[in-house]
This record gives C-alpha cells, structure tokens and sequence, in this order.
C-alpha cells in the first residue's frame, strides 16, 4: 500500500529500508529512498512501520 503519496513510497520500500538499509527511524528511512518527508500526513504511519520492521533488520558486522 502506499503510505506517502508524495514521495509514492510505499510499506514493503519502508520496510525494506528497515530491514536491507539499517535505517533506525521513519526519517532515515525516507532519506534512504531518495527524498525527506513533504507534507508530514505520512509520518506517523511510516513510524508505526519502521518500528514494527526493527526486529527482523540485518545487522551488518563490523569491518
């Protein structure tokens, strides 16, 4: 489903930020898709997402 119509992103690109891109929060995860947030309606909802993504994201070992 979309969540941002401004940027189109929608719930599997939010989540995949999460769990593929090590982002911690809905900004990071914006940012990691190419654009910040525009209107802000989304950000609650994209919040709720990276939060319930954060236990299945890969953690990258230290070089």
């Amino acid at each position: 489903m979309y969540v941002c119509l401004c940027n189109g992103y929608t719930d599997r690109e939010i989540r995949a930020a999460v769990r593929e891109g090590g982002v911690s929060n809905a900004e990071e995860a914006y940012l990691s898709l190419g654009n910040g947030f525009c209107c802000g309606a989304c950000h609650d909802c994209a919040n709720d997402l990276v939060q319930e993504e954060l236990p299945n994201r890969r953690v990258l070992a230290a070089e």
